[in-house]
């Protein structure tokens, strides 16, 4: 399940993208998006951290993508804040550990299906970037009822 802070991150990013200025001071996105404001300002430390977003001090400082939204795919994004998307640690190829329970892991019904849930929530996240949140926001087909 994606995190609030996950959550919070990709509407920060979202911000960021569709701003037409140049940096963005945490305050600001905060109060855009509804956002508590100290915990914007941890999710934006981390996202610096890691090579996403970028900030400049001064009177005319803030946040900014550092690269553009195209670069940036929402799989890396929730990686950064929630860890592996495997739902289950030995399902992970990142943060892979065997299970405790397991007796033999390759004839576990279980872990093959959670590494095919995997595999298809990182097909989807590492298939999209920012950009496609931009110039898409409804990723998702409506039904009819």
């Amino acid at each position: 399940m994606l995190s609030m802070k996950a959550k919070y991150a990709l509407k920060a990013l979202i911000h960021m993208a569709q701003s037409t200025s140049p940096t963005l001071p945490s305050k600001q996105i905060a109060e855009a998006e509804d956002i508590p404001q100290k915990f914007l300002d941890n999710i934006l430390q981390e996202l610096r951290q890691n090579g996403i977003i970028d900030s400049k001090r001064g009177i005319f400082g803030g946040y900014f993508l550092a690269r553009p939204a195209t670069d940036i795919y929402l799989g890396d994004v929730i990686r950064v804040i929630d860890g592996p998307l495997a739902p289950i640690r030995c399902a992970s190829l990142t943060a892979y550990q065997k299970c405790d329970d397991c007796r033999d892991e390759t004839t576990c019904h279980l872990r093959r299906l959670m590494r095919d849930v995997r595999d298809a929530m990182s097909a989807i996240l590492d298939g999209r970037c920012l950009q496609d949140l931009v110039t898409a926001p409804s990723l998702i087909e409506t039904r009819s009822a």
